[in-house]
């Protein structure tokens, strides 16, 4: 876990300088679950699972096709261009990737993504028409978790695990996979904190091909000696809690600490995926000649296995282009090589997505689970140097499916250069609003006071997409 309450799992944590007010429960195999919160109507998903493409995916060479763009490639751009990241702009670069229709609703799909459209186009519900007001990557990624763009509040996983709670007595609400290679995207792991909820509701970070997923989550002694460690810490630390009126942060620390000595177990069995068939790991890519495909496709076969053991909300982290790679925080962030960046991190996540997809829907899973896929902008018409494309905020395309969306659909629209909105114009926003909606919250009536204000994920904004529930 992530915030200041906590500072590690296992016996580390737990022999920290607060104490287990309610010891006997976390070590009782009798003890019951806390209850979970109460959505204000019939949620359509109990799970979210956040496939997040840190860098800014181009929607012009994925999910959003403009033939002018090959049409007028290499002239100058017919309208005022905005300043960019670099300000280091060409002329219009068309897609070097071509589209086609798939499945019966004919969403165009481009041919980075051959598993995604052959098997999972009827599921997609695309939003071509998203937005976003900053245009850096820290910033941005901030603004996408958490609804501001600047570290201090709480992201969208740990609101939803705020208002519903997780049905897992043994694992937290919210869960991070990241493979070893995979660097933490730019703003590091504060956007995926609980802000200034209490501390329980942050992210827990597991390493999915580690031998010790979480920090310090072995027992280093016999069970007995943790055992006897624990009831002193306990006897000593009585007092602390009632000392402090069960301060919100300290109530925090020693949920995390029960969680903690109950996930030694829960985690080594939940990443042991040996039981798993071989059909299965074909599906999501394991047998790859790609290794970049093989550690992506652990993460989306661990996320099935949380969604199975009732884990709030789940996000998946991208790895390097390549093999060996530098640790990049932006790996969908090409300004130069466009072509071949995204060809390689494309290859990194169709297979092991659409198998996710398919791998839910025959276990009757994908209806009550919404898949999330997004980076926090767009690229740029035009290029950059010559083989690359900036930042581009005003109009870029996203889709989710399962969880109670319209697959098959389409839904706004940029012009025919794919630079600007033109229909439908939406936002982060937005998109929260329907997730919250979808999971049985009202996105306005879900806040927290915090300095004198009532504070909510989707601030003082946000619409629920409507027309693409289904």
């Amino acid at each position: 876990m992530l915030s200041r309450a906590s500072t590690g799992f296992g016996l580390t944590a737990l022999t920290g300088l607060l104490g287990l007010e309610k010891l006997q429960a976390a070590i009782s195999t009798s003890s019951a679950p806390r209850p979970l919160g109460q959505p204000h109507f019939r949620p359509r998903a109990k799970h979210v699972i956040f496939c997040y493409m840190s860098g800014g995916v181009s929607h012009l060479d994925t999910f959003d096709p403009k033939p002018r763009l090959r049409e007028l490639h290499g002239k100058p751009m017919p309208m005022k261009v905005e300043r960019t990241q670099f300000n280091n702009n060409g002329n219009i670069f068309g897609s070097p990737f071509d589209f086609h229709p798939g499945g019966e609703s004919g969403i165009p799909i481009s041919d980075l993504f051959p598993y995604l459209r052959q098997h999972c186009a009827d599921d997609l519900a695309v939003v071509r028409s998203m937005t976003s007001p900053v245009n850096e990557h820290a910033q941005g990624n901030f603004f996408f978790h958490t609804g501001f763009p600047f570290i201090g509040h709480p992201s969208a996983g740990a609101w939803s695990c705020y208002g519903l709670g997780s049905s897992n007595h043994n694992l937290p609400g919210y869960v991070v996979l990241k493979s070893g290679e995979a660097a933490t995207p730019h703003g590091g792991v504060g956007q995926w904190s609980s802000g200034f909820l209490p501390a329980q509701y942050q992210a827990s970070i597991v390493q999915v091909d580690a031998d010790e997923p979480i920090r310090d989550i072995l027992p280093r002694e016999r069970d007995t000696v943790q055992k006897s460690r624990l009831e002193f810490i306990r006897t000593v630390d009585r007092g602390f809690a009632e000392q402090t009126r069960n301060d919100v942060e300290v109530e925090a620390a020693i949920r995390n600490y029960e969680t903690a000595y109950r996930m030694q177990s829960a985690v080594p069995e939940l990443c042991d995926i040996r039981g798993e068939s071989k059909a299965t790991k074909q599906l999501y890519g394991f047998e790859s000649e790609n290794p970049m495909t093989r550690a992506y496709a652990q993460q989306a076969l661990l996320a099935r296995r949380l969604v199975e053991r009732g884990v709030r909300f789940i996000e998946l982290t991208c790895l390097p282009q390549t093999p060996g790679g530098s640790q990049a925080p932006n790996p969908w962030d090409q300004h130069g090589g466009l072509e071949k960046g995204h060809q390689n991190m494309a290859h990194q996540v169709d297979q092991p997505i659409a198998g996710l997809l398919r791998d839910l829907k025959q276990r009757g899973l994908l209806e009550e689970t919404l898949v999330i896929w997004a980076g926090e902008f767009g690229r740029t018409p035009f290029s950059q140097g010559s083989d690359g494309r900036d930042h581009n905020p005003f109009g870029f395309s996203i889709w989710m499916a399962g969880g109670g969306t319209r697959g098959g659909t389409i839904y706004g629209e940029t012009d025919e250069f794919g630079y600007h909105v033109v229909e439908n114009e939406t936002s982060v926003y937005d998109l929260w609003a329907t997730v919250l909606h979808l999971m049985g919250l009202d996105h306005e009536a879900l806040t927290y006071r915090h300095a004198g204000r009532d504070f909510r994920l989707t601030d003082v904004h946000g619409h629920v997409w409507h027309d693409l529930i289904a």
